[in-house]
């Protein structure tokens, strides 16, 4: 039992880690690997995942992801910009071809995604 608590515990470090690069890398999706790492650390370390929900730069937005399914506006501008910007660099560093587009349209998906996600309705 203890092996298998410290692998979820692991596992909600490396979870929370990969997110907290995502706030400053764009192709990292924050609030996913911020989700996991609640996940894990409520399997392996029920003080670790009151420790990430008290973060004030991510608590506030899993809640209301958790309870809504929505995403604050704020959240949504920061996201859909930083995708916007990685389709910038995309289409200028990659040659011309079907990747380019390929990855392009895929960013567009994901930001379109985002952007039709509903918002609190109260803010965080």
């Amino acid at each position: 039992m203890r092996v298998i608590r410290a692998l979820w515990i692991a596992l909600a470090a490396i979870s929370f880690s990969i997110g907290v690069l995502g706030v400053f890398l764009p192709l990292l999706p924050t609030t996913v690997f911020m989700l996991m790492a609640v996940y894990c650390a409520s399997k392996g370390s029920p003080r670790f995942e009151t420790w990430i929900r008290s973060r004030h730069y991510v608590g506030p937005v899993l809640v209301t992801w958790e309870q809504e399914r929505a995403i604050p506006r704020r959240a949504k501008l920061a996201a859909v910009s930083t995708i916007a910007l990685s389709a910038l660099i995309t289409a200028w560093s990659l040659g011309p071809g079907w990747t380019r587009w390929g990855v392009i349209a895929l960013l567009m998906l994901i930001a379109l995604w985002l952007a039709t996600r509903p918002e609190p309705s109260s803010s965080p």
